[in-house]
């Protein structure tokens, strides 16, 4: 980092902390852990991932995409496991990026990544609308759908209920039409001003609501012990560790791709940027904070406050630090209803509904794919649903490069031409020869494969056989193009 930082940097850091710090808050409560785990990572993400190389703009710290899986983590293996779980993560991070696999995450399908995103938004607004009721959630997505009736029920008999979706819809109204106020009253992020007003209508109304418990930063560090450690070695565990780790590491580098399209500095390096995170997440677990990941919301105020160097980053840590130690008491004073409504906010930006529709006009196998993902993520959990959505992007690449087309030339009289071109595979062997064996048996047949350009051994052998059978003394010939091994006849 330079030694004059530069004052754009200086103003842009202020920015990104007022973003941060209702969103850190918010992302501890809604993974069931405490508020100050949440400010930890954001501390972390700022002076340990943002000193270190990779990316000079985008900002680090506890993410919306990961609360749903952190949730489940704590509910399976417990609060005390989560530090052991996410320092093995981090060091897992480190090897992946020691050995230059971080410009591989870019070859994820981006349906899949969608609906990922979207599975997770759909889980956060289910979970938390219970919150904006201060009632609590139940465990799964499923569980959480189906117990909406319920809940809706439950508000509007309960003055308490209705007094928390108040403030909790209030600031919900409040960042959807924060980008319609004029210039100058948006410079104050829409996320703080949203839940300052509603710490504000709560204390002048002195609401029955449920506000934010906080102790200390020092009273949160819960460094993980040789019990924790030890329990890694469990199937489950190591499941969750590597689930952290490649959705961690694809959501910070996919950050990192639409970040450098905001800005026109030096591009980010794809490896050292999952060496950082890795550096990051390894401090958070041995702090037994949350993970984190590169988050596009605080690096996108960052590149929109004008910042030019990483200093900016790093002085929003500072201010979570300084804000923290000195003011912990000003977050009691926050509504949970609050920080529930800027995850719901959150959680509907995760949801690309607007792309949803032309992606199903143009390209409805990538539309099936993103809403099998969503679907998988929400009625299963965030780590099956990935791999599904994996799954369906690998089924849907292999259909789509196996397309072979037949044409079929037949004089009248003389040998009968079939010319294959494309890709033979064994996935469009039915079609293949459904299509010759409805050619005459008894007349010549002059099979050309010189237009295709991959032949597997599958339909290989079986238009050998075919051949065969179709005339043993010879009446079938294959024509096989230099390109590919050839056939048996």
């Amino acid at each position: 980092m330079r030694s004059h930082i530069p004052r754009r940097d200086v103003a842009a850091s202020l920015v990104v902390f007022l973003v941060a710090l209702p969103l850190c808050a918010g992302v501890a409560v809604a993974s069931g852990v405490p508020a100050e785990l949440g400010l930890i990572t954001g501390i972390v993400g700022g002076l340990v991932t943002g000193l270190l190389p990779g990316s000079s703009i985008q900002v680090s710290g506890p993410a919306a995409g990961l609360t749903v899986l952190v949730y489940e983590a704590v509910q399976t293996h417990g609060a005390a496991a989560l530090g052991a779980l996410v320092l093995a993560s981090g060091l897992l991070q480190l090897v992946l990026g020691a050995l230059r696999l971080g410009r591989w995450f870019r070859a994820i399908s981006v349906a899949v990544v969608e609906g990922m995103l979207a599975g997770i938004g759909l889980t956060i607004i289910a979970g938390q609308l219970y919150a904006l009721a201060d009632t609590p959630a139940p465990g799964t997505g499923l569980g959480k759908l189906a117990g909406l009736p319920g809940l809706a029920g439950g508000i509007a008999a309960s003055s308490g209920a209705l007094a928390a979706l108040a403030v909790g819809a209030g600031t919900i109204a409040v960042l959807a039409g924060w980008r319609f106020l004029p210039g100058p009253v948006r410079a104050v992020p829409a996320p703080l001003a949203a839940v300052a007003l509603a710490t504000a209508a709560v204390a002048v109304l002195d609401a029955p609501v449920a506000r934010l418990r906080v102790s200390g930063l020092l009273d949160a560090v819960n460094p993980p012990g040789g019990t924790d450690l030890a329990r890694l070695a469990e199937a489950g565990a190591l499941g969750t560790v590597v689930a952290f780790a490649l959705i961690a590491s694809a959501e910070s580098l996919f950050s990192a791709a639409a970040v450098d399209r905001m800005h026109h500095g030096p591009r980010t390096d794809y490896d050292r940027e999952l060496m950082a995170q890795g550096a990051g997440n390894a401090v958070c677990g041995a702090l037994g904070a949350l993970p984190m990941t590169a988050v596009i919301v605080r690096s996108a105020a960052n590149v929109q406050a004008g910042a030019t160097t990483k200093a900016s980053r790093v002085l929003h840590g500072a201010w979570l630090l300084l804000f923290a130690a000195l003011l912990p008491g000003v977050l009691e004073l926050i509504p949970l209803a609050a920080l529930a409504g800027v995850l719901v906010h959150a959680g509907w930006k995760l949801i690309p509904l607007r792309r949803l529709v032309p992606l199903w006009r143009r390209h409805r196998g990538e539309a099936v794919i993103l809403t099998g993902t969503a679907a998988a993520v929400v009625a299963l959990n965030l780590f099956e649903g990935v791999l599904l959505g994996l799954l369906l992007a690998i089924v849907k690449a292999a259909w789509e490069t196996s397309h072979v087309h037949i044409e079929i030339d037949d004089p009248g009289d003389g040998p009968v031409r079939a010319a294959l071109s494309g890709n033979a595979t064994f996935l469009r062997l039915p079609r293949i020869l459904d299509a010759l064996e409805a050619l005459p048996r008894d007349r010549p047949v002059e099979l050309d494969l010189s237009g295709l350009r991959h032949l597997d051994h599958a339909c290989r052998t079986a238009l050998t056989a075919w051949a065969d059978r179709h005339d043993p003394g010879g009446g079938a010939s294959i024509t096989v193009p230099d390109t590919l091994a050839p056939a048996a006849r």
